[in-house]
């Protein structure tokens, strides 16, 4: 199952690799990750999305719960909560196709971003699952380039990730 795990580490040179080593040296897969200071300019916030059983997610808590850079943790999936993930793609857009592609990019709350003579670029804020509906709605042969920022997060109304 995919769980989202937000946590607070040490805004400090290394802390970053040791998040990541951990889940590398016991085979834990990361799908996405996004990283930035927080409010506090000491500490950053981590976005992980990952995938495992219930056991293996609550070993992936209690292990990053040790490490010493950490100084707290909370898995998203475990109440109400916000996500979201930018995605900037750019399709070929010629002839007829350009203009059900931007009429498929309003549908989905997309910005068009940056325009050619053959292309489309277009800027989608959204779920995870929505921006994979967009993606198969235009179709992957019209498809060019793709980036994606992966998931953030963020616990509902009282929930809060705090010290």
């Amino acid at each position: 199952m995919r769980h989202i795990i937000s946590l607070l580490m040490e805004n400090e040179a290394g802390a970053l690799s040791r998040v990541a080593g951990l889940f590398s040296a016991r085979g834990y897969n990361i799908e996405s990750l996004v990283v930035a200071p927080t409010e506090d300019p000491t500490l950053s916030r981590m976005t992980i999305v990952t995938s495992g059983s219930d056991a293996v997610i609550e070993q992936i808590n209690k292990q990053l719960n040790k490490l010493i850079d950490v100084a707290a943790v909370m898995d998203l999936n475990e109440g109400e909560h916000l996500e979201r993930e930018l995605m900037l793609v750019k399709v070929r857009a010629e002839g007829v196709a350009r203009d059900e592609l931007k009429h498929i990019a309003d549908t989905f709350q997309g910005r068009i971003i940056d325009v050619s003579d053959r292309t489309l670029t277009i800027e989608l804020t959204d779920t995870c699952a929505r921006l994979d509906g967009f993606l198969q709605a235009i179709g992957r042969d019209l498809i060019l380039e793709t980036v994606r920022s992966g998931a953030s997060g963020i616990g509902r109304g009282e929930r809060i990730l705090k010290l």
